[in-house]
């Protein structure tokens, strides 16, 4: 079973896990770190800065993997996610660039693209902290509802509903790419440590599914319970249709404070 953390805001939720990066960076200058994109994970880049800075934290060694990319826009598109990677984590954590990897979505290089990220991890030797966030679709990373669990980094096509909920960060939904590169559920599953975000109503569903549900991959989400060490860090709407909601807060309210999360 996942250990399930409630809080009171993604405030609170991004201060928890900054403290676990930050205790992670001193005994391990050299790192590495998962790194999602999208609104969920904002508040703990920006905990997570805020600590670098005040508890002047080295993090000159500290290397990092995005989950994945869209294929097909132009070089320097502000969508990107290597863009968005560099303006949201890189350049306000002040991490060094070039070890910052993002899947390469260039379409003419993209049949060899899966591979060549996956080569790279294994060389840097495996993600050690894992950020996610959960879509309604219960999608993790772009694996969308089908997705193998034995996946690896791969070409997927996006489901409509998530072309629409990404939308807002583009000027049409027209605009919104149809195929993506992601880190597979595999690829997923050897990170040391996953932590799951998740946040509002509207991911409530997607959260008793992933946490409480079959394992399975109608579910991409689902596939944190084959964990053996998964956090899930939640707001009150997010977590308010999980039966064992009591218990979660039992466990961690008792929980030994040096275990961290």
């Amino acid at each position: 079973m996942a250990e399930v953390v409630i809080v009171r805001d993604e405030d609170a939720a991004g201060a928890l896990v900054a403290g676990a990066i930050v205790e992670l960076i001193r005994a391990k200058p050299d790192a590495v770190l998962g790194l999602a994109t999208g609104s969920t994970p904002l508040a703990t880049y920006r905990a997570l800065a805020r600590r670098i800075r005040d508890d002047r934290i080295d993090v000159r060694g500290v290397r990092g993997f995005a989950l994945d990319e869209y294929v097909g826009l132009p070089a320097g598109h502000p969508e990107s996610y290597r863009a968005v990677i560099t303006r949201e984590v890189v350049e306000p954590l002040g991490l060094t660039p070039e070890l910052v990897r993002v899947p390469n979505g260039d379409p003419a290089t993209i049949r060899t693209a899966g591979a060549d990220y996956e080569a790279a991890m294994v060389a840097a030797g495996g993600v050690d902290l894992q950020i996610l966030g959960i879509g309604r679709t219960g999608h993790i990373g772009f694996n969308e509802p089908g997705s193998s669990l034995a996946s690896l980094t791969r070409v997927k096509t996006l489901t409509e509903p998530t072309r629409a909920d990404n939308a807002r960060f583009f000027d049409s939904p027209d605009d919104v790419p149809m195929h993506c590169i992601t880190q597979g559920i595999g690829t997923i599953l050897r990170a040391r440590h996953l932590v799951l975000l998740a946040f509002g109503e509207a991911k409530a569903d997607a959260i008793v599914a992933a946490v409480e549900g079959p394992v399975t991959a109608s579910q991409p989400g689902s596939a944190i319970q084959l964990h053996p060490r998964t956090t899930v860090i939640v707001d009150e709407a997010a977590a308010a249709r999980l039966e064992f909601l009591d218990y979660y807060r039992h466990a961690w309210a008792n929980k030994p404070e040096w275990q961290g999360i």
